[in-house]
């Protein structure tokens, strides 16, 4: 196994969030609660997450921003084009399944 620099691992991770995000620009077919059901995690825990490593870096962004910089659009946008109601059965399984923190 080759050996990776702090800088390379930082470069390869930072290159393999932006592939997430744009895979997950692209699958708008894929719902928050789906994603939150089968992973535990969603794009809003992604811009979450983003936020908060801004915060660490002494980078101010509000929740706006990072979900527009995940979602690449406004949220409200987002939700407007590609958000359906959850069904009966997504909303009984994030019920039991969904982390403390949401």
């Amino acid at each position: 196994m080759t050996p990776l620099s702090e800088e390379q691992k930082r470069d390869l991770e930072a290159a393999a969030f932006r592939r997430l995000v744009s895979h997950l620009r692209e699958r708008t077919d894929v719902q928050n609660i789906d994603l939150m059901n089968l992973a535990g995690f969603c794009r809003n825990c992604l811009s979450n997450w983003y936020r908060e490593a801004a915060a660490e870096a002494g980078i101010a962004l509000d929740k706006a921003q990072s979900r527009e910089i995940v979602y690449g659009m406004p949220y409200d946008e987002w939700r407007d084009k590609y958000q359906r109601e959850a069904t009966p059965e997504q909303a009984g399984a994030f019920r039991e399944n969904r982390p403390k923190d949401h």
